[in-house]
């Protein structure tokens, strides 16, 4: 199971996370493409980064919401979606290019990703965006839905990556739970380590109501925001049983 965060989010003067400390214990970074966060030469210093640490590249596009960080639903049609979506990565793999290297896959961020969990139509329209650039995959989280998920990202001919959350609860249906119920979000170390751990080696994890639930995971979502977060993903990369 391979460790995902998301970076480069920080915008001109602003710096938002702490990516030169979290880069080198991550296996893909989500790199913000310009619409909720990021600007070009953010984007750039990113890439080179990964590169750096070779670290897989993902497109991380959003709704164009700069203001309210992507987390702000749109009324898209499936065209202006696809456009979107094929916008931002055509930005970020024109730096990826510059530098060797190119774009592995794509994951929708805030808004956009959970509509599309929500949504069969837009699940499909983004699939089938991110399918016209071959060999790039799409990440989406990961839910009791995934076999019919899986069934349909191999009709149109996309590799997927399923992703979970090692610090959010899940619901009895395998989706996140709301960030307005109480007890949604991890915060503490063990809780968060143990829950990784059950996901690389179970291949699962319990629910609020503790009903366990299948959910096969390819890609962990981690963050780095600040320096005890930094020494959560190193004690998960422990956990994991992977070599830093």
């Amino acid at each position: 199971m391979k460790l995902n965060c998301d970076l480069g989010e920080s915008f001109g003067v602003w710096k938002m996370g702490m990516d030169e400390a979290v880069m080198p214990l991550i296996d893909q970074a989500n790199i913000a493409c310009g619409f909720h966060a990021s600007d070009p030469l953010t984007m750039l210093k990113t890439v080179e980064l990964a590169c750096k640490h070779n670290v897989e590249i993902g497109a991380h596009p959003a709704y164009p919401d700069l203001v309210g960080f992507g987390r702000r639903s749109m009324a898209c049609s499936a065209d202006e979606l696809k456009a979107l979506i094929w916008y931002q990565m055509g930005a970020l793999n024109s730096i990826c290019e510059a530098f060797g290297t190119h774009i592995q896959y794509v994951k929708p961020h805030g808004a956009m990703n959970n509509d599309m969990m929500k949504s069969t139509e837009m699940l499909k329209t983004i699939m089938e965006a991110v399918a016209r650039h071959e060999g790039v995959a799409l990440m989406l989280p990961v839910s009791m839905a995934h076999a019919d998920h899986n069934a349909m990202a191999n009709d149109i001919g996309l590799p997927i990556i399923f992703e979970a959350f090692a610090d959010r609860a899940y619901t009895d249906e395998g989706q996140l739970v709301s960030r307005a119920i109480e007890g949604s979000v991890y915060h503490e170390p063990a809780k968060v380590i143990a829950q990784a751990e059950s996901f690389a080696h179970r291949s699962g994890v319990r629910s609020i109501n503790d009903h366990w639930l299948d959910l096969p995971v390819d890609s962990l979502c981690i963050h780095g925001d600040n320096e005890a977060s930094i020494a959560v993903v190193k004690a998960i990369r422990d956990a994991i049983g992977k070599q830093l």
